[in-house]
C-alpha cells in the first residue's frame, strides 16, 4: 500500500513517514499542497495524510477541489483543531477521517491500514490460498495452520498478491505499491523480497513467475509459469 504524507513541520512529517514505513507501507512526503497536487496527479495512492493548516493553504480546500474534480482518494487529516465544528468541516468536504494532535503513532497506523484497505476491492478478512491463510485484519499469517513469521514489507507484498490471487501482478505494480521514492529506483529489491517470501511460505511453492511480467499467488502447480 502506498501513501501520501502532507505535513510542512519537517520533523512531524519525517517521524510519520517513518512510522508508516516500519509497517510495511511505501511513504512519499511533501511539504506543501502544489507538490501534493503534483505527486496525486502521477500517483495512484491507497491514502493520504493532511497537516490540516499548512503555510500553502487550508487542507480541507484542498481536498474539497479534489472531490469536485473526481480524486477519491482516502483522507485522513492531521490537525491541531479539536472542535466539534472542526471534524464535521473535514467531514463534509470528503475527508475520511480525522486525528487530532497529539496522536498516538499506532493508532495513526491502525486508521491509515483502514484507509489503505477500501481503496481494494470488498474481500474476506481472512483469504485462502490453498493450505495458505491471509488475515489482513491481524495481519497474520498461516501455513499449514502454522504461524509464519513475515517482515512488514514481506506482508504488504503478499496482501497485494493475495487481492489479485490468480492473476499475474507486475513487477512495477509491486514497486509502485509496495516501495517508495527511498528505494533505488533500479535496484532488484522485488525479486530479493520475493525470493525470502518463497522460503519463508515453503514448498510446493504458490507463489509463481510469469515470465516478462511479475508475479502471480496460485495454488501449486495451477498456472505455475516458471519460477
Amino acid at each position: 500500500m502506498r501513501v501520501l504524507v502532507v505535513e510542512d513541520d519537517d520533523d512531524l512529517r519525517f517521524a510519520v513517514a517513518a512510522a508508516l514505513r516500519g509497517e510495511g507501507l511505501a511513504v512519499d512526503e511533501v511539504a506543501d499542497l502544489p507538490a501534493a497536487d503534483e505527486a496525486l496527479f502521477v500517483t495512484a495512492y491507497d491514502c493520504a495524510v493532511f497537516d490540516r493548516m499548512l503555510p500553502s493553504g487550508d487542507a480541507v480546500d484542498f481536498v474539497h477541489r479534489l472531490r469536485r474534480n473526481g480524486q477519491s482518494v482516502p483522507v485522513l487529516f492531521l490537525t491541531a483543531r479539536d472542535t466539534v465544528a472542526d471534524r464535521v468541516e473535514g467531514f463534509a468536504v470528503g475527508g475520511d477521517d480525522y486525528l487530532v494532535k497529539p496522536f498516538a503513532v499506532p493508532e495513526l497506523a491502525a486508521r491509515v491500514h483502514s484507509l489503505c484497505r477500501r481503496t481494494t476491492a470488498v474481500r474476506p478478512p481472512v483469504q485462502q490460498v490453498a493450505d495458505l491463510e491471509i488475515d489482513t485484519a491481524r495481519r497474520q499469517v498461516h501455513r499449514g495452520g502454522v504461524l509464519l513469521v513475515l517482515t512488514r514489507k514481506e506482508f504488504a507484498v503478499l496482501e497485494l498478491l493475495a487481492a489479485r490471487a490468480d492473476q499475474a501482478v507486475p513487477r512495477a505494480d509491486l514497486t509502485e505499491k509496495c516501495w517508495d521514492e527511498m528505494a533505488e529506483p533500479n535496484s532488484n529489491v522485488v525479486d530479493v523480497l520475493m525470493s525470502q517470501l518463497r522460503r519463508k511460505l515453503g514448498d510446493p511453492p504458490l507463489i509463481h513467475t510469469v515470465r516478462g511480467v511479475g508475479y502471480r499467488l496460485a495454488p501449486p502447480g495451477d498456472g505455475d509459469i516458471g519460477r
